[in-house]
């Protein structure tokens, strides 16, 4: 096969462009994250809280609160973005205390999950719905 400078780029610029574009195959869903997360622990509920407002004027800084006394590990997902986790807080054996606070981005209204890894290895999970009326991600 003889290859010429335009069939070369043209490849170049196909392989950059695949490379780039993202793919919805690798895109992980909610469920996939959350049984990720969980390594095939059953997710219940209690014993984590989660504080979001409910009504959110600018989606592009939102105060959301986790508290989950006794958690190695905390996950927040934010259902709606176009890429739904948000933060992983861990917590060492020298935590005083088992809780996070931070801003986040949110699209559009939407489910905000936080899940909390116990350090018996169970599960919790807690939700709040925030209206959003102010997009923060390209809305």
């Amino acid at each position: 096969m003889k290859l010429n400078r335009r069939d070369a780029m043209a490849l170049g610029l196909g392989g950059l462009a695949a490379a780039v574009l993202p793919m919805p195959a690798w895109a992980a869903t909610v469920e996939e994250l959350v049984a990720e997360f969980a390594g095939g622990a059953e997710v219940g509920s209690g014993g984590i809280t989660l504080t979001a407002p409910e009504i959110a004027e600018n989606g592009n800084t939102v105060p959301i609160g986790v508290d989950a006394p006794g958690a190695v590990s905390i996950m927040v997902l934010a259902t709606g973005n176009p890429t739904p986790p948000v933060a992983t807080f861990n917590f060492g054996p020298a935590a005083g205390a088992q809780s996070a606070s931070t801003r986040i981005r949110l699209a559009k209204t939407q489910d905000v999950v936080a899940l909390a890894k116990m350090a018996d290895g169970s599960v919790v999970q807690a939700s709040s719905t925030v209206k959003v009326t102010i997009g923060g991600c390209g809305g």
